[in-house]
């Protein structure tokens, strides 16, 4: 039995308020076996942190690894082998940055989680859903409006397919948990990245979003639901969509419906931002430059009606290509702005593993839960900017046991 035992450290489980001051963990085969003061064990291999802080590795609940930039239309048509090495390094980069644990909300897919599984990249756990469900002409469907479609198909990206119907809904998700998928993600309302659809316009029929449900249910899975505006968020409620993406004009009376329906809200306030930073980068059209500027207005307002309300707020970064992706601990000092670091913190690890139906395996420091664990240099509960830059804070990088980064 390998072992390795993590010396003096102050420790956050993800869970509790209290911050153990000088605290071992003791590691074995992948799991941790034991927490404790002074703890010994034959032949462990023994790291003295030293006071640093140690906590659950993150948990990004809303990544995109098959997403090089933010040209969507163009990653479309990007060489698939081209496209797999951007996602190689999108994964790893995650994972040196202290995220042990990602949940993909669009194009990622098996051949990813296999590459990682197999020791081909070195990435972090992996949930995916597989390709995304849109309407025709939603939010989703990344055709630009001058694009012709000679034989009228459907269409069918990296990240997103397009489907109308109920029984085009249901081949589409069986398909895709037929390629393994871990849970679906369909779009519910216009988006800010595009001006395709309107930001308020409601998609889908509500027996299409059911049908979606209905197949998870079946799989023991879950939806996950693109959804900007109040009225799309009831409408996951009511049609028992699990996880709401963004949330970003969430009122607090239906932040009340998300906490009695024990659903999540994932907000993604990183993306807006930076989306708004750098429009003209980006080359977004104005109007979805001002679509974005309108949403970021009314954001942390949502997410103070949820913290209100009692929702279970996970936490995701919705960035895509590595440029913009290695600053994705932004999310957590931005959400630092409404919340107690503490509560930031238990959104980025066992909240987020709740969410991928992982509770008490991941995301905590516990006995029999997996070893995923960082080291952080300086307090997150006193400066979670600290994240911005985790490749140089972030100490200490441990996925199931394996160290896979240290400066210690």
């Amino acid at each position: 039995m390998s072992a390795t035992i993590l010396a003096n450290a102050r420790l956050f489980d993800g869970v509790s308020d209290e911050i153990h001051p000088r605290c071992d963990v003791l590691v074995a085969d992948g799991l941790i076996r034991e927490i404790g003061e002074a703890i010994a064990f034959p032949d462990a291999r023994r790291l003295d942190v030293d006071g640093r802080f140690l906590m659950p590795g993150l948990i990004d609940a809303h990544y995109h690894a098959n997403t090089p930039s933010y040209d969507f239309y163009g990653a479309d048509r990007m060489p698939p082998a081209l496209l797999a090495s951007h996602a190689a390094r999108l994964l790893t980069g995650a994972l040196d940055r202290g995220y042990t644990t990602l949940r993909d909300a669009g194009g990622g897919d098996i051949g990813l989680k296999l590459a990682i599984d197999e020791g081909l990249i070195d990435g972090p756990r992996f949930y995916f859903p597989g390709r995304a469900l849109t309407q025709t002409g939603g939010h989703g469907d990344m055709r630009r409006r001058n694009y012709f479609e000679p034989c009228g198909c459907a269409y069918s990206g990296v990240v997103t397919q397009a489907v109308d119907g109920p029984d085009e809904v249901r081949k589409a998700a069986r398909e895709e948990f037929r390629k393994g998928a871990t849970h679906i993600k369909i779009f519910v309302s216009g988006g800010v990245s595009t001006d395709l659809a309107p930001l308020d316009m409601p998609h889908f029929s509500d027996i299409e979003i059911e049908v979606a449900v209905e197949e998870a249910t079946r799989r023991g899975s879950y939806v996950m639901a693109h959804c900007h505006t109040d009225d799309a968020a009831r409408r996951c409620i009511r049609l028992g969509v699990r996880t709401i993406e963004h949330g970003s004009l969430i009122t607090f009376e239906t932040a009340e419906m998300i906490a009695a329906a024990d659903a999540f809200v994932v907000p993604t306030l990183s993306a807006g931002e930076l989306i708004a930073e750098n429009a003209d980068k980006l080359g977004l059209p104005e109007s979805a430059a001002e679509k974005v500027r309108a949403v970021n207005r009314s954001a942390l307002e949502a997410i103070e009606a949820c913290v209100r309300a009692g929702v279970k707020l996970g936490l995701g970064c919705d960035l895509h290509g590595d440029e913009f992706v290695r600053t994705q601990g932004r999310e957590l000092m931005l959400r630092g702005k409404v919340q107690p670091a503490i509560d930031v913190l238990r959104s980025a690890t066992s909240i987020n593993a709740e969410i991928v139906q992982a509770k008490g395996e991941l995301g905590v420091i516990a006995p029999d839960a997996e070893a995923d664990m960082i080291i952080v240099d300086g307090d997150p509960l006193s400066d979670l900017s600290l994240f911005v830059h985790s490749a140089q804070t972030v100490a200490l990088v441990m996925k199931g046991g394996r160290i896979v980064r240290s400066r210690l």
